[in-house]
């Protein structure tokens, strides 16, 4: 049997227009290099990076119908990728899927929180220099790349996605007393919901403040361009990116996890 999404004990079920709202927003946000729409179900390709542009994504729960038929279809296209059949569970996925993902043995990975925002918020101070810059921009990408330790593979794959990404949208550095980068991370605004990406700092550099003064340039620069809500995804287990959010303003609102069919 599947796990239950994903979310605290005291956190009660999310609207499900505002689940809806959050994930519209972070796939306009994080565009894929080619998709397959099967009614409301979004199949997406985009050469193994990242799993949310690799995964197919429910958002109605009442288009279940046909469930096993329909997962069959679509795992069929992600293996004519060289890609493994990988689905996103998140309340907006039918009873019917969930179901079908067990007998079918699609295994559970990566249980994840959507930690949200519900207002602009205020300018922070940022207690570190800090760069905004296009996201195409080849010195942040460079920057990104050597603290997120990517192959030149997926270097090029996310050159890709980046060049996809929306009109607001913004590449965020970070640096230290050398003048050296040493946190990078993207904002990004779809549909008035700033989402946040690659937020990565450089080992070397982590506990000295430097993922905070991160994410208030971030945020600072999401609420300067018209952001009304912020909302970031984060691995349910990651002890150090979970406090700092919350600390941040952002709450807990849904889980989610994904599912990988039999190799």
């Amino acid at each position: 049997m599947s796990p239950p999404i994903l979310r605290p004990a005291n956190l009660v079920m999310p609207d499900l227009s505002t689940v809806l709202a959050i994930e519209t927003a972070y796939l306009a946000a994080w565009p894929a290099l080619e998709t397959i729409e099967q009614q409301s179900w979004k199949a997406r390709f985009s050469r193994g990076y990242t799993k949310r542009a690799n995964s197919i994504h429910a958002f109605d729960p009442a288009d279940e119908a046909d469930a096993g038929s329909r997962l069959a279809e679509l795992a069929e296209a992600y293996r004519a990728r060289n890609l493994r059949p990988t689905f996103r569970v998140n309340p907006l996925t039918g009873p019917a899927i969930t179901a079908e993902l067990d007998a079918q043995g699609w295994d559970v990975y990566e249980p994840s929180l959507v930690l949200f925002m519900p207002e602009p918020g205020k300018l922070r101070a940022v207690a570190a220099v800090s760069q905004t810059l296009p996201p195409t921009d080849q010195a942040w990408a460079e920057a990104q790349a050597r603290m997120a330790d990517y192959s030149q593979e997926t270097q090029d794959v996310f050159a890709l996605v980046r060049a996809r990404l929306p009109e607001k949208a913004a590449g965020i550095l970070v640096y230290d007393e050398a003048q050296q980068p040493v946190g990078a991370a993207l904002s990004m605004i779809a549909d008035g919901i700033a989402v946040y990406n690659n937020v990565v700092v450089d080992a070397a550099a982590r506990g000295k403040g430097y993922g905070r003064a991160l994410m208030h340039a971030a945020l600072n620069w999401a609420v300067q361009n018209g952001a009304h809500r912020h909302a970031i995804q984060v691995l349910a287990n990651n002890e150090r990116a979970v406090p700092l959010y919350k600390s941040l303003g952002f709450e807990e609102i849904y889980g989610y996890h994904y599912r990988r069919a039999p190799l």
